[in-house]
């Protein structure tokens, strides 16, 4: 009885491992995440940047 106890809470230890590991993002995952957020801040200030333009020159 105690045998079967210990390979179920084995069996129970490592699906719980393999769940958390396939919802952990890879390294390639979170490089690319990023270099996408970057991508989407440039964007932004680039906009400011032709708002502040627009501005200015409407006021001469």
């Amino acid at each position: 009885m105690k045998n079967i106890a210990i390979k179920f809470i084995t069996a129970v230890v490592i699906l719980f491992a393999l769940v958390n590991c396939r919802e952990t993002k890879s390294t390639e995952e979170k490089v690319e995440d990023t270099v996408e957020q970057v991508g989407e801040d440039i964007e932004e200030g680039v906009e400011e940047v032709e708002d502040e333009i627009d501005d200015a020159t409407d006021d001469n």
